[in-house]
């Protein structure tokens, strides 16, 4: 058997797979730690079909950890974010047009250093050792704990990035290390750009399948941990500390391989309606079709593998208002604020055990958890 689990921003959903058919599943609300939401639904889907523990082979997770990520800044690690390709490329520094508050989270650690190489593998310039030992200098005096290697066309020669991450390393022991022509396309800025956002999750990937490894433990659970990444596939948790970028829009191609799976249909377009946005892509051949342009994540145009979907802000969970004159939504949705806010508990999805006034309300600490009461005796309306 195998335990597939989607942790979105609003629900977690868990599956239980048996023989390749799908044996039972349940929807619980995401918890503000995630792990919790785990733990709550494991255990609500061995009540709706028990099932044995150690029977379990293997256990697939879809997050939005590292989207969230990136696009609250939130929990990112400082970057150094180092160039090879000096006399050339000096003209546009990394971390160009990026947006101030997602630049300030990541450090305004920019080094520009000698190397690169043409689109025919001819060297721009020598890799200067001495000058790469003084950023390392650098880097280690500011407590930066991560770092982005891009060197000008590595995708066609990536020695540079290998020599200067071994200098970096000698150097400046412990420093977590992602390298473009790992990450991304040829493409300069664009690979960059996704490199040092991959750099700077690298707290957050180890942080995280640590405690989605511990979540599994709480439950009784030892099997393998694989966690779902954006073409379609799974990784393992060696993968995803390595790079987690890949995980972004793993929600939306979990859906489409679902939905080709159930449907027997290997060509087609699905629709996946999650709490907070709708998302639209195509599956070619059973798999994600991946996008062929840039693609931006959180205001930065970024070039790495990426499924090719569309999403409209409006979900099961979004507010839709009406203006007077049409019907608005937007992205924002209550999500795992709304079980709080009208008094319904997390774990069981029913009215939490509130004191009654002498009228017989039943009232939540701050509202009442219905638009209306629902005691005729009471009538009084929600604030």
């Amino acid at each position: 058997m195998h335990l597939g689990i989607d942790v979105g921003g609003t629900n977690t959903d868990a599956v239980l797979m048996d023989r390749g058919e799908a044996v039972a599943s349940v929807k619980r609300p995401t918890t503000s730690d995630v792990t919790s939401g785990i733990v709550d639904a494991i255990a609500a889907l061995g009540e709706a079909h028990p099932f044995d523990l150690g029977a379990v082979a293997a256990v697939a997770i879809g997050t939005t950890h590292f989207t969230n990520a990136v696009v609250q800044a939130k929990g990112l690690a400082p970057t150094a974010a180092i160039r090879l390709g000096l006399p050339a490329s000096a003209g546009v520094p990394p971390l160009t047009k990026w947006p101030a508050r997602l630049r300030s989270a990541v450090g305004d650690h920019v080094f520009l250093c000698h190397g690169g190489h043409e689109f025919d593998g001819r060297e721009i310039s020598a890799l200067d050792r001495g000058e790469l030992r003084q950023v390392a200098g650098t880097i280690a005096a500011r407590g930066i704990t991560s770092a982005a290697i891009s060197s000008i066309f590595s995708p066609v020669n990536q020695d540079c990035e290998l020599a200067a991450a071994e200098i970096l390393q000698a150097e400046v022991p412990g420093l977590r290390i992602s390298l473009s022509h790992e990450i991304g396309r040829v493409g300069l800025l664009e690979r960059e750009n996704a490199t040092v956002i991959n750099a700077s999750l690298l707290p957050v990937a180890e942080s995280t399948t640590r405690a989605f490894s511990e979540a599994l433990a709480r439950v009784g659970i030892d099997a393998p941990l694989y966690l779902s990444q954006n073409d379609g596939t799974l990784m393992d948790v060696d993968y995803v500390r390595r790079y987690p970028v890949a995980t972004f829009a793993a929600g939306p191609t979990n859906s489409m391989r679902g939905a080709a799976l159930l449907s027997g249909l290997a060509d087609c377009i699905v629709v996946d309606v999650g709490g907070t946005t709708a998302d639209v892509g195509a599956v070619v051949h059973g798999f994600p079709r991946p996008a062929t342009t840039a693609v931006d994540i959180a205001g930065v145009r970024t070039n790495f593998r990426m499924p090719d979907v569309v999403s409209v802000g409006i979900g099961g969970g979004s507010i839709v208002r009406w203006d007077g004159a049409a019907m608005r939504s937007g992205r924002k949705a209550p999500g795992t604020n709304c079980t709080r806010a009208h008094g319904f508990s997390a774990a069981r999805r029913s009215p939490r055990r509130t004191s009654r006034s002498r009228a017989g309300c039943r009232r939540s600490a701050t509202r009442h958890w219905s638009r209306t009461c629902r005691r005729s005796r009471c009538g009084r309306r929600s604030t």
